[in-house]
Protein backbone atom coordinates (compact mmCIF):
# COMPACT_ATOMS: atom_id res chain seq x y z
CA UNK A 1 0.00 0.00 0.00
CA UNK A 2 1.32 3.33 -0.66
CA UNK A 3 1.36 5.29 2.37
CA UNK A 4 0.55 8.57 0.48
CA UNK A 5 -2.70 6.88 0.11
CA UNK A 6 -3.37 6.46 3.71
CA UNK A 7 -5.04 9.71 4.82
CA UNK A 8 -2.72 12.17 7.13
CA UNK A 9 -5.51 12.20 10.36
CA UNK A 10 -5.25 7.77 10.37
CA UNK A 11 -1.01 8.31 10.19
CA UNK A 12 -0.90 11.07 12.95
CA UNK A 13 -3.82 9.25 15.16
CA UNK A 14 -0.95 5.80 15.38
CA UNK A 15 2.08 7.97 15.74
CA UNK A 16 -0.03 9.47 18.59
CA UNK A 17 -0.07 6.08 19.74
CA UNK A 18 2.88 4.84 19.09
CA UNK A 19 4.14 8.08 21.41
CA UNK A 20 2.09 6.90 24.21
CA UNK A 21 3.83 3.58 23.86
CA UNK A 22 7.23 4.80 23.84
CA UNK A 23 6.50 6.92 27.02
CA UNK A 24 5.11 3.73 28.85
CA UNK A 25 7.37 1.36 28.26
CA UNK A 26 9.11 3.25 30.85
CA UNK A 27 6.46 5.10 32.66
CA UNK A 28 3.61 3.00 32.80
CA UNK A 29 1.36 5.77 35.02
CA UNK A 30 1.51 7.95 31.38
CA UNK A 31 -1.36 5.82 30.20
CA UNK A 32 -3.99 4.87 32.71
CA UNK A 33 -7.54 6.51 31.56
CA UNK A 34 -7.37 9.15 33.58
CA UNK A 35 -3.88 10.66 33.09
CA UNK A 36 -4.89 10.26 29.30
CA UNK A 37 -8.26 12.05 30.43
CA UNK A 38 -6.53 14.79 32.59
CA UNK A 39 -3.97 15.36 29.04
CA UNK A 40 -6.92 15.65 26.97
CA UNK A 41 -8.69 18.14 29.24
CA UNK A 42 -5.06 19.87 29.58
CA UNK A 43 -5.37 20.42 25.77
CA UNK A 44 -8.79 21.78 25.18
CA UNK A 45 -7.88 24.75 25.59
CA UNK A 46 -5.20 24.44 22.26
CA UNK A 47 -8.19 22.15 20.54
CA UNK A 48 -10.47 25.16 20.79
CA UNK A 49 -7.78 27.83 19.55
CA UNK A 50 -6.24 25.88 16.69
CA UNK A 51 -10.27 25.37 15.32
CA UNK A 52 -10.55 29.15 15.20
CA UNK A 53 -7.20 29.02 13.67
CA UNK A 54 -8.33 26.50 11.06
CA UNK A 55 -11.07 28.66 9.56
CA UNK A 56 -8.45 31.45 9.33
CA UNK A 57 -5.76 29.87 7.81
CA UNK A 58 -8.45 27.73 5.29
CA UNK A 59 -8.35 31.61 3.66
CA UNK A 60 -5.11 32.45 2.88
CA UNK A 61 -4.83 34.40 6.24
CA UNK A 62 -3.13 33.69 9.91
CA UNK A 63 -4.19 35.23 13.63
CA UNK A 64 -1.20 35.61 15.36
CA UNK A 65 -3.54 37.48 18.04
CA UNK A 66 -5.26 34.64 19.16
CA UNK A 67 -3.20 34.01 22.86
CA UNK A 68 -3.39 38.09 23.20
CA UNK A 69 -7.12 37.77 22.80
CA UNK A 70 -6.76 35.11 24.60
CA UNK A 71 -5.27 36.94 27.85
CA UNK A 72 -6.88 40.25 27.06
CA UNK A 73 -10.66 39.07 27.38
CA UNK A 74 -9.35 36.27 30.16
CA UNK A 75 -8.51 39.97 32.15
CA UNK A 76 -11.62 41.86 31.51
CA UNK A 77 -13.36 38.45 33.18
CA UNK A 78 -11.49 38.44 35.99
CA UNK A 79 -11.75 42.19 36.68
CA UNK A 80 -15.29 41.82 36.46
CA UNK A 81 -15.51 39.04 38.50
CA UNK A 82 -13.39 41.26 41.27
CA UNK A 83 -15.81 44.19 40.82
CA UNK A 84 -18.98 41.71 40.94
CA UNK A 85 -18.49 38.89 42.31
CA UNK A 86 -22.18 37.47 41.95
CA UNK A 87 -21.83 37.95 37.94
CA UNK A 88 -23.57 34.38 36.52
CA UNK A 89 -20.91 32.50 35.15
CA UNK A 90 -23.15 31.52 32.02
CA UNK A 91 -23.30 35.39 30.98
CA UNK A 92 -19.50 35.36 31.44
CA UNK A 93 -18.68 33.01 29.28
CA UNK A 94 -20.99 34.55 26.63
CA UNK A 95 -19.65 37.93 27.30
CA UNK A 96 -16.42 36.20 26.59
CA UNK A 97 -17.43 34.98 23.37
CA UNK A 98 -18.39 38.52 22.25
CA UNK A 99 -15.75 40.06 23.49
CA UNK A 100 -13.41 37.76 21.47
CA UNK A 101 -15.10 37.87 18.64
CA UNK A 102 -15.44 42.06 18.27
CA UNK A 103 -11.38 41.67 18.72
CA UNK A 104 -11.64 39.00 15.94
CA UNK A 105 -13.56 41.67 13.88
CA UNK A 106 -11.01 44.11 14.55
CA UNK A 107 -8.76 41.76 12.83
CA UNK A 108 -11.29 41.02 10.21
CA UNK A 109 -12.08 44.35 9.39
CA UNK A 110 -8.01 45.50 9.02
CA UNK A 111 -7.83 43.10 6.53
CA UNK A 112 -11.06 43.66 4.54
CA UNK A 113 -11.71 46.80 4.15
CA UNK A 114 -8.48 48.64 5.06
CA UNK A 115 -6.17 45.64 2.60
CA UNK A 116 -3.39 45.03 5.22
CA UNK A 117 -1.65 41.86 5.07
CA UNK A 118 -2.80 39.62 7.78
CA UNK A 119 0.69 38.77 9.19
CA UNK A 120 1.03 42.43 9.45
CA UNK A 121 -2.34 43.02 11.40
CA UNK A 122 -2.41 40.67 13.79
CA UNK A 123 1.10 40.99 14.85
CA UNK A 124 0.22 44.66 15.74
CA UNK A 125 -2.88 43.54 17.30
CA UNK A 126 -0.95 40.79 19.23
CA UNK A 127 0.99 43.86 20.77
CA UNK A 128 -2.23 46.07 20.88
CA UNK A 129 -4.44 43.92 23.15
CA UNK A 130 -1.46 43.26 25.28
CA UNK A 131 -0.49 46.78 26.23
CA UNK A 132 -4.16 47.11 26.63
CA UNK A 133 -4.06 44.54 29.42
CA UNK A 134 -1.41 46.82 31.40
CA UNK A 135 -3.65 49.75 30.80
CA UNK A 136 -6.74 47.82 32.29
CA UNK A 137 -4.81 46.45 35.45
CA UNK A 138 -1.89 48.45 35.87
CA UNK A 139 0.68 45.45 35.03
CA UNK A 140 -0.82 43.71 38.43
CA UNK A 141 -2.04 40.00 38.47
CA UNK A 142 -5.18 38.90 39.60
CA UNK A 143 -4.70 35.90 41.36
CA UNK A 144 -7.32 33.26 42.87
CA UNK A 145 -7.65 34.76 46.66
CA UNK A 146 -9.30 37.92 44.12
CA UNK A 147 -11.62 35.11 42.19
CA UNK A 148 -14.82 33.64 43.15
CA UNK A 149 -15.65 30.10 43.76
CA UNK A 150 -17.98 30.34 41.33
CA UNK A 151 -15.64 31.72 38.94
CA UNK A 152 -12.52 29.57 39.47
CA UNK A 153 -14.74 26.08 39.60
CA UNK A 154 -16.90 26.81 36.61
CA UNK A 155 -14.47 25.02 33.81
CA UNK A 156 -13.77 22.26 36.92
CA UNK A 157 -18.17 21.04 37.10
CA UNK A 158 -17.76 17.64 36.18
CA UNK A 159 -20.11 15.77 34.22
CA UNK A 160 -20.14 12.11 33.75
CA UNK A 161 -16.76 11.87 35.28
CA UNK A 162 -15.31 14.70 32.64
CA UNK A 163 -14.40 18.14 33.00
CA UNK A 164 -17.07 20.58 31.61
CA UNK A 165 -14.04 22.40 29.78
CA UNK A 166 -13.44 19.19 28.16
CA UNK A 167 -17.01 18.90 27.41
CA UNK A 168 -16.86 22.76 25.89
CA UNK A 169 -14.00 21.64 23.88
CA UNK A 170 -16.22 19.08 22.32
CA UNK A 171 -19.33 20.82 21.88
CA UNK A 172 -16.84 23.69 20.03
CA UNK A 173 -15.08 20.56 17.95
CA UNK A 174 -18.67 19.63 16.42
CA UNK A 175 -19.72 22.88 15.89
CA UNK A 176 -16.66 23.58 13.94
CA UNK A 177 -17.17 20.64 12.26
CA UNK A 178 -20.84 21.15 11.29
CA UNK A 179 -20.09 24.64 10.02
CA UNK A 180 -17.01 23.86 7.35
CA UNK A 181 -18.68 20.30 6.14
CA UNK A 182 -22.08 21.34 6.05
CA UNK A 183 -22.76 24.93 5.79
CA UNK A 184 -22.28 27.24 2.73
CA UNK A 185 -20.05 29.47 4.53
CA UNK A 186 -17.62 26.29 5.55
CA UNK A 187 -17.49 25.75 1.84
CA UNK A 188 -16.36 29.62 1.13
CA UNK A 189 -13.83 29.12 3.59
CA UNK A 190 -12.42 26.15 1.64
CA UNK A 191 -13.18 28.03 -2.12
CA UNK A 192 -11.51 31.14 -0.70
CA UNK A 193 -8.14 29.26 0.10
CA UNK A 194 -8.02 27.26 -3.28
CA UNK A 195 -8.78 29.80 -5.48
CA UNK A 196 -10.18 33.26 -4.50
CA UNK A 197 -9.59 34.52 -8.13
CA UNK A 198 -12.32 31.86 -9.24
CA UNK A 199 -14.30 32.03 -5.70
CA UNK A 200 -15.27 35.43 -6.61
CA UNK A 201 -16.80 34.20 -10.48
CA UNK A 202 -18.97 31.91 -7.84
CA UNK A 203 -20.19 35.08 -5.87
CA UNK A 204 -18.44 34.53 -2.78
CA UNK A 205 -17.25 38.01 -1.14
CA UNK A 206 -13.48 37.25 -0.51
CA UNK A 207 -13.28 39.61 1.87
CA UNK A 208 -16.21 39.24 3.96
CA UNK A 209 -15.78 35.27 4.00
CA UNK A 210 -11.85 36.10 5.28
CA UNK A 211 -13.33 38.26 7.95
CA UNK A 212 -16.26 35.92 9.02
CA UNK A 213 -12.94 33.67 9.72
CA UNK A 214 -11.35 36.37 11.78
CA UNK A 215 -15.05 36.53 14.24
CA UNK A 216 -14.91 33.12 14.79
CA UNK A 217 -11.36 32.44 15.44
CA UNK A 218 -11.65 35.25 17.91
CA UNK A 219 -15.00 34.16 19.61
CA UNK A 220 -13.15 30.76 20.20
CA UNK A 221 -10.15 32.91 21.87
CA UNK A 222 -11.90 35.00 23.75
CA UNK A 223 -14.04 31.77 24.95
CA UNK A 224 -10.77 30.05 25.91
CA UNK A 225 -9.61 33.24 27.87
CA UNK A 226 -12.08 33.12 30.05
CA UNK A 227 -11.87 29.24 30.79
CA UNK A 228 -8.24 29.31 30.84
CA UNK A 229 -8.05 32.07 33.47
CA UNK A 230 -10.89 30.60 35.75
CA UNK A 231 -9.28 27.16 35.35
CA UNK A 232 -5.46 28.43 36.45
CA UNK A 233 -7.16 30.71 38.51
CA UNK A 234 -4.53 33.79 37.21
CA UNK A 235 -4.64 36.56 35.21
CA UNK A 236 -2.09 38.68 34.15
CA UNK A 237 -0.57 40.40 31.03
CA UNK A 238 1.62 37.78 29.63
CA UNK A 239 -0.58 34.91 30.14
CA UNK A 240 -0.31 32.62 27.15
CA UNK A 241 2.40 34.46 25.36
CA UNK A 242 4.13 32.71 22.64
CA UNK A 243 1.11 29.98 22.87
CA UNK A 244 0.38 31.44 19.35
CA UNK A 245 3.01 29.03 17.95
CA UNK A 246 1.64 26.45 19.92
CA UNK A 247 -1.79 26.99 17.77
CA UNK A 248 -0.43 27.34 14.17
CA UNK A 249 1.80 23.84 15.55
CA UNK A 250 -1.39 22.23 15.86
CA UNK A 251 -2.91 23.01 12.22
CA UNK A 252 0.18 21.97 10.16
CA UNK A 253 0.88 19.38 11.79
CA UNK A 254 -2.95 18.13 11.62
CA UNK A 255 -2.10 18.94 7.65
CA UNK A 256 -4.21 21.67 6.85
CA UNK A 257 -2.56 23.51 4.13
CA UNK A 258 -0.74 26.85 5.11
CA UNK A 259 -1.21 28.56 1.82
CA UNK A 260 -5.17 27.57 2.53
CA UNK A 261 -8.11 25.66 1.27
CA UNK A 262 -7.04 22.51 2.78
CA UNK A 263 -7.24 20.75 6.16
CA UNK A 264 -10.19 18.92 8.59
CA UNK A 265 -11.40 19.39 11.95
CA UNK A 266 -10.40 15.80 12.94
CA UNK A 267 -6.41 16.45 11.62
CA UNK A 268 -6.67 20.09 13.77
CA UNK A 269 -8.10 18.02 16.71
CA UNK A 270 -5.36 15.45 16.49
CA UNK A 271 -2.66 17.55 16.11
CA UNK A 272 -2.98 19.34 19.19
CA UNK A 273 -3.38 16.51 20.99
CA UNK A 274 0.39 15.60 19.81
CA UNK A 275 1.50 18.47 20.86
CA UNK A 276 -0.67 17.71 24.08
CA UNK A 277 0.84 14.51 24.74
CA UNK A 278 4.39 15.34 23.90
CA UNK A 279 3.84 18.77 26.35
CA UNK A 280 2.85 16.25 29.37
CA UNK A 281 5.44 13.49 28.57
CA UNK A 282 8.27 16.13 28.69
CA UNK A 283 7.95 16.80 32.64
CA UNK A 284 7.90 12.89 32.51
CA UNK A 285 10.68 11.64 30.23
CA UNK A 286 13.00 15.01 32.42
CA UNK A 287 13.10 17.62 29.48
CA UNK A 288 13.30 21.00 30.24
CA UNK A 289 10.22 23.04 29.55
CA UNK A 290 12.12 25.34 28.07
CA UNK A 291 11.97 23.28 24.60
CA UNK A 292 8.61 23.42 24.20
CA UNK A 293 8.86 26.24 21.55
CA UNK A 294 11.93 24.84 19.84
CA UNK A 295 9.75 21.34 19.66
CA UNK A 296 7.04 23.15 18.54
CA UNK A 297 8.81 25.68 15.56
CA UNK A 298 10.36 22.10 14.59
CA UNK A 299 7.14 20.42 14.26
CA UNK A 300 5.44 23.07 12.05
CA UNK A 301 8.97 22.99 9.55
CA UNK A 302 8.59 19.24 9.27
CA UNK A 303 4.68 19.51 8.73
CA UNK A 304 5.16 22.51 6.06
CA UNK A 305 7.78 20.12 4.50
CA UNK A 306 5.44 17.37 4.37
CA UNK A 307 3.00 18.76 2.82
CA UNK A 308 4.77 20.08 0.60
CA UNK A 309 6.59 16.59 -0.68
CA UNK A 310 3.04 15.13 -0.48
CA UNK A 311 1.93 17.59 -3.01
CA UNK A 312 4.98 17.33 -5.75
CA UNK A 313 4.29 14.43 -7.50
CA UNK A 314 1.10 16.22 -8.52
CA UNK A 315 3.18 18.43 -10.19
CA UNK A 316 5.76 16.20 -11.82
CA UNK A 317 2.74 14.15 -13.32
CA UNK A 318 1.43 17.31 -15.13
CA UNK A 319 5.23 18.18 -16.54
CA UNK A 320 5.74 14.81 -18.06
CA UNK A 321 2.36 14.73 -19.38
CA UNK A 322 3.31 18.12 -21.21
CA UNK A 323 6.91 16.98 -22.33
CA UNK A 324 5.16 14.12 -24.05
CA UNK A 325 2.39 16.48 -25.50
CA UNK A 326 2.63 17.17 -29.33
CA UNK A 327 0.49 20.33 -28.31
CA UNK A 328 1.81 23.86 -28.20
CA UNK A 329 2.43 25.22 -24.63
Amino acid sequence: MNIRNIPREAILGLVIVALCGVIAARFPAFVRPSNLLSVATDTAPLIMLALGQFAVILTRCIDLSVAANLALTGMICALLNMAMPGFPMVLMLALALVIGAFLGAVNGVLVWKVGIPPIVVTLGTMTVFRGIIFLLSGGSWVNAHEMSDSFTQFPRIPFLGIELLAWIAVIAVAGVYLLVTRTPLGRAFYAVGGNPHAAVYTGIDVGKTQFLAFVLSGALAGMTGYLWVARYAVAYVEIANGFELDVVAACVIGGVAIAGGAGSVGGVVLGALFLGVIKNALPVVNISPFWQLAISGAAIIIAVALNARSNRPKGRIILKKAEHSHEPV
